[in-house]
């Protein structure tokens, strides 16, 4: 038994819904996909997202800058074409929303190698002349500001490229990015100077202290720090070695990580940041895009444990994906794939979701909480939203670590009495549309009706719970989650 104790008399502390302020998605193509369009719209309305990022935003198919070539084969010069860039934005700020831009990856006409990424054929090298890249970036600023206006465009977030510490994604070195950078952001500060921009948008929380340094010693405007993080990324983090080197030594072997490993990363991120905001432009309980806990309820409890654990340390933190329509390794076939999203190929919700669904109700004001055994896999969150008391419960440990099942107790303090409240869970069996899915036989190729069955799988049920004489008791499966609201409770 796991004891827990919950004051209404607590000093309570502001709790921001910093994981609300960006989402990820994949290359910027698909941001013009109607289905793509339908669940970003139901993530902010439901999830309440404000920005979302993707890659690819340079990438050929979306046009912005080509080289066309005559019948004779020879060169008529780079063209600029902003349709799809305004189609793009326009949508999301049709919805509510904002771009987080990622500046990459190179045209194909400006790259200076061969080399790419993914499915869709992202160059990742160097420009053959910096001349051409700073041209680029100064037309695509001045034709934002130009459409949509100073103030508009000052509230966005300009990020340069996408992981340059890692072969996968640039092919340059480290001084090569900061090269990049540096010319990146003087171009897109001498058509604004309130635009902004930040970096390295590293993997594994790389390179932090090393372009802050750069940007002092350089004069170098950084108005934001963005890196990644995933939890495994651990045995790389403590071993202080370059990446690809880590990989090639460590290839097939499982990487096991620590319970609670996020926060430690964060916490040293944000000191090596320092003044600068800090903005978390990935993360996800794996690495991998097929790895199956992204489906399960096992990514909901992380979630809900990470999230709570990092509050007041970032500024942003952004899931990575709200969908399974993603093209990095082409798309995936079938429904429950492992894939990153919130949400499936077909736009049904994952316990993910539904966990940020429960984030997104809670209030702004967070309590202490009091446990007999803090290193209990069996944790609680206590928010005040008005007069309703909020309690959120989660039994979760790493996939290769030892758990069980916790009974807890809640102590609301002897003056509550006997209240009635209501009672949501996230485990293996509720809001688990993937168990459902497996019942039906694993369609590949669901009919509508079979999606609509999977969905109301997924959906939050509200049970009613007592809480005797002041005291809620409760069981915890093993990577489970319990979101519990005591009405009117601060109404004395």
């Amino acid at each position: 038994m796991v004891d827990f104790k919950v004051s209404r008399d607590s000093k309570t502390s502001d709790f921001p819904h910093y994981w609300e302020t960006c989402v990820g998605s994949c290359h910027a193509y698909t941001a013009l996909r109607e289905d793509y369009r339908q669940q970003l719209r139901k993530a902010h309305d439901e999830l309440g997202f404000r920005y979302v990022r993707f890659h690819g935003l340079f990438d050929d198919d979306m046009s912005i800058c080509i080289e066309n070539f005559g019948f004779d084969g020879k060169s008529q010069g780079i063209q600029y074409n902003f349709v799809n860039l305004d189609n793009i934005v326009d949508f999301l700020l049709s919805i509510g929303m904002k771009p987080f831009f990622e500046l990459g990856f190179m045209p194909t006409c400006l790259a200076s190698g061969k080399e790419t990424f993914g499915a869709y054929h992202g160059n990742i090298t160097m420009p053959k002349d910096d001349n051409l890249w700073t041209g680029l970036i100064r037309r695509f600023v001045e034709h934002l500001l130009d459409r949509y206006g100073k103030e508009e465009v000052e509230s966005w977030f300009f990020e340069v490229w996408n992981e340059p510490n890692l072969s996968a994604f640039f092919t340059g070195t480290q001084d090569d990015y900061f090269h990049l950078y540096e010319m990146t952001v003087r171009t897109l500060k001498a058509a604004d100077p309130k635009v902004r921009v930040g970096g390295p948008a590293t993997s594994f929380n790389s390179w932090i202290p090393d372009l802050i340094n750069f940007c002092k010693k350089n004069e170098v405007p950084l108005d934001f720090i963005s890196t990644h993080q995933y939890p495994t990324d651990d045995p790389l983090w403590k071993s202080g070695k370059n990446v690809d080197e880590f990989f090639k030594e460590n290839k097939g072997q499982e990487i096991n990580y620590r319970r609670g490993i996020l926060k430690e990363m964060v916490v040293e991120a944000k000191q090596q940041a320092g003044d600068l905001p800090l903005y978390y432009t990935e993360w996800n309980s794996s690495a991998r895009s097929d790895d199956f806990i992204h489906d399960e309820p096992y990514t909901a409890t992380f979630v809900a444990k990470t999230l709570a654990d990092n509050d007041g340390i970032v500024e942003g933190y952004s899931f990575w994906t709200f969908t399974d329509i993603f093209e990095e390794q082409s798309q995936r076939p079938g429904v429950f794939h492992g894939g990153f999203g919130l949400q499936t190929t077909q736009g049904i919700e994952k316990p993910s979701y539904r966990i940020y669904q429960i984030y997104h109700q809670l209030g702004e004001q967070r309590l202490p909480v009091e446990s007999s055994d803090p290193d209990s896999t069996a944790e609680l969150l206590a928010v005040r939203k008005g007069d309703d008391l909020q309690l959120l419960a989660y039994n979760v440990n790493v996939p290769m670590g030892t758990i069980s099942e916790q009974d807890i107790d809640i102590d609301l303090g002897a003056s509550a009495g006997d209240m009635q409240c209501a009672l949501q869970r996230i485990d293996d069996d509720h809001a688990n549309p993937k168990k459902q899915w497996q019942i039906m036989g694993s369609p590949e190729y669901p009919t509508a009706a079979q999606i609509e069955e999977l969905r109301a799988a997924s959906s939050l049920r509200t049970e009613q719970l007592t809480a005797h004489d002041g005291h809620i008791s409760l069981t915890l499966p093993t990577q489970a989650s319990a979101f519990i609201t005591v009405p009117k409770y601060f109404r004395v």
